[in-house]
């Protein structure tokens, strides 16, 4: 059995359903710490709801690099810092007794690994700690600093996980230079894509005020779905913008609606709309809000707003780490790797604020969420060697 395989089978064999780790994160700190990393876990929430972060550092640069100045050695030495990020929780599983088999049970079938996290996404940090370890042994004083970023709260509200890790480094004045998050970005065959950005998602919740009445007597009541009906019309007309060539145009969407008390006699006094944008760089947050409000406002509504602005769009154009990861794709598989944007929010959304390089990349996520999630085993290691060829890339720079 592989060591990717065997990590990930650890990993998955944990019920860490978000937010409890359920001691994966001790796993991995204890295969990072011989290495020469030091691990720091952060615990965050009420106590209903621990969140459990490791934040890891690999220290060998930093003690080759005292000992060049102390032996006298002039030169400034400024190593780049790659972390991998990624996250331990995972959702719940479903009715169990519609699972072939049990989902904390790691179970092979037919050359495929089955258990919830298998794709999304404990191979994928099975497969960087492997490649840190193997790149390490084959140069234990790269020109390369190298960090892991885990958290058990991306499945959940995502409140106490990575964005508090990452304000804590902000406030400690980290660099970081390059991140790669293991999401589950391959469609068809492992490393067909990786996302080089994603979409900001900002909601809003509106309530449209009325006047309740009864139907027969329309007169001495205000239907406010009538009159919310123009100003929806033109919401879902709008051109929000037309995108970039790395994004799609903005999109707004309704999740919601309701209005009535359950008769249907009775004219409701109020609808409630819950609505989502996935936007662009071409907009920003404060612009979609500036024109939805004057749409309602020009419909003369009497209207209550909320918004939740639940992620920023950010983007890495092609660098040094899209190069890397591109061609370390190649060198493993012989795909030309497609850069894409499309999909939901992930835990870059936060990390990209500190880190100006950041790319998601790890297995096909046809199954993600998924009754019988599963991976190909066959690509375990393959996966393992492309976050390698990018540690090698990196490192020569």
């Amino acid at each position: 059995m592989s060591h990717t395989l065997r990590l990930a089978e650890q990993l998955i064999s944990r019920p860490s359903v978000t937010p409890d780790d359920a001691g994966c994160q001790a796993i991995l700190a204890a295969r990072l710490e011989p290495l020469g990393f030091v691990c720091e876990t952060i615990v965050s929430g009420p106590e209903n709801f621990r969140v459990t972060n490791l934040w890891a550092k690999f220290k060998g640069f930093e003690a080759s690099a005292q000992a060049g100045r102390a032996q006298g050695a002039t030169e400034s030495i400024a190593p780049k810092t790659l972390v991998f990020a990624g996250h331990t929780d995972v959702v719940p599983t479903g009715p169990l007794e519609q699972w072939s088999s049990h989902p904390f049970t790691p179970t092979h079938r037919d050359g495929v690994l089955y258990g919830r996290g298998a794709a999304d996404m404990k191979t994928s940090i099975a497969a960087m700690v492997v490649a840190v370890e193997e790149f390490l042994a084959a140069n234990p004083k790269p020109h390369l600093s190298i960090a892991f970023l885990i958290t058990s709260d991306e499945e959940g509200p995502s409140v106490d996980g990575t964005v508090v890790v990452c304000q804590q480094l902000k406030e400690r004045g980290a660099v970081l230079d390059y991140c790669i998050v293991g999401e589950p970005t391959s469609v068809n065959q492992l490393g067909d894509m990786i996302k080089n950005g994603r979409r900001g998602t900002l909601s809003g919740k509106l309530s449209i005020k009325g006047v309740q009445g009864h139907i027969a007597y329309p007169h001495l009541a205000d239907n406010p779905i009538h009159r919310f009906a123009p100003a929806l019309a033109e919401l879902v007309a709008t051109e929000w913008d037309a995108g970039n060539e790395f994004f799609p145009a903005t999109s707004w969407q309704v999740s919601n609606i309701h209005g009535g008390t359950g008769a249907s006699n009775i004219i409701p006094g109020e609808l409630v709309v819950d609505f989502n944008f996935r936007f662009s760089t071409e907009s920003t947050a404060d612009s979609l809000k500036a024109r939805v409000e004057g749409i309602l406002t020009k419909h003369k509504l009497d209207y209550a707003l909320r918004w939740t602005l639940g992620g920023m769009p950010f983007l890495t154009t092609p660098g040094a780490l899209v190069k890397a990861v591109s061609e370390s794709i190649q060198a493993e598989t012989g795909l030309t790797t497609e850069l894409s944007t499309t999909g939901g929010t992930s835990d870059g959304r936060f990390i990209a604020s500190i880190c100006p390089q950041l790319i998601e990349f790890g297995p096909i996520n046809a199954s993600i969420h998924k009754i019988d999630e599963h991976v190909l085993v066959s690509s375990l290691d393959p996966l393992k060697n492309i976050y390698k060829g990018v540690l090698e890339r990196l490192a020569a720079l």
